[in-house]
């Protein structure tokens, strides 16, 4: 594969979110995250705030997203984390669903902090 960009990680409530998905549309999403990995496509991936990202995924007509951030605390080494997966239902990605990846983002900061 070309060069990536960074690598994902995925926090408990992504796996769990993958894992509840028909097979086909999680190996779709997980197509796309490895695409957005080398390229640069706002149609795969793409910023909605400062601190938080979106993996946006469309399958036979259901929009998937899964949210996430940056990890830059290792100079060598560029993470986006994955906090967790929805079906979005509406044209913007619901306020409670990127506060839900801000509190992820800060629980995953405090401990990596905590634990270093």
């Amino acid at each position: 594969m070309a060069n990536q960009f960074f690598n994902v990680e995925f926090l408990e409530e992504a796996r769990r979110f993958l894992k509840l998905l028909d097979k086909k549309a999680a190996a779709k999403i997980m197509a796309n995250i490895r695409k957005s990995q080398s390229c640069i496509d706002p149609a795969l991936f793409k910023k909605l705030t400062i601190d938080i990202w979106e993996f946006r995924t469309s399958y036979q007509g259901i929009q998937y997203r899964m949210l996430a951030f940056w990890d830059k605390t290792d100079k060598s080494h560029t993470l986006v984390i994955a906090t967790h997966g929805f079906l979005k239902k509406q044209s913007k990605v619901p306020d409670t669903e990127i506060m839900r990846a801000q509190n992820l983002r800060n629980s995953y900061f405090k401990d990596k902090n905590s634990n270093s």
